[in-house]
């Protein structure tokens, strides 16, 4: 059993994290194995998270006062939290691929963008595309015009390029 000061630390380092941190996700587990653990721990630091296993009255005095106090109010059985402090959506599809793949996982809630979000709004978030993916779309987009603009400019001088090569096999240009 850990000392009341080991708890007191403990809360004032969640404290700390949690108020770092902008997207949060809490998940229940029962019957986890080691190895399962192990490779949930994995998938989150893979995505660039952070990973911890909580004691409800711990997690709700560390929140008490904060932006994630209404997340961790009515929680019971074991929990689990995933946290981010960059890319929600990546910490999202790594948790739900993993817990399609283990049934023991199962979401409570989450935080993202200091906002509370349902079960059903972290599986939607899940779908949307990667960070890297949706920076690429938006560089395709403000570059795209620009590439059609230079397409129409060098189309009008290949065009008369062309026109005038014809021109001058088909002997057009005798004086």
């Amino acid at each position: 059993m850990k000392k009341r000061q080991d708890k007191i630390k403990e809360v004032e380092a969640l404290r700390k994290e949690l108020d770092r941190t902008q997207h949060v996700f809490v998940a229940g587990f029962n019957k986890l194995k080691v190895s399962e653990d192990f490779a949930l721990r994995k998938v989150v630091r893979s995505a660039g998270g952070k990973y911890k296993v909580v004691k409800n009255n711990l997690i709700q005095k560390a929140t008490e006062g904060t932006k994630a106090q209404a997340l961790f109010s009515n929680l019971s059985g074991m929990t689990s939290v995933a946290y981010t402090g960059s890319d929600p959506v990546a910490l999202a599809k790594a948790l739900t691929s993993y817990a399609k793949e283990n049934p023991s996982f199962v979401f409570k809630a989450g935080m993202v963008e200091s906002r509370v979000i349902d079960i059903g709004e972290i599986n939607q978030l899940a779908l949307l595309p990667s960070r890297e993916e949706m920076l690429g779309r938006l560089l395709f987009l403000t570059k795209a015009p620009a590439q059609r603009l230079a397409t129409v400019i060098n189309a009008v001088g290949r065009n008369l390029a062309v026109v005038l090569d014809q021109a001058v096999k088909q002997n057009k240009f005798q004086g």
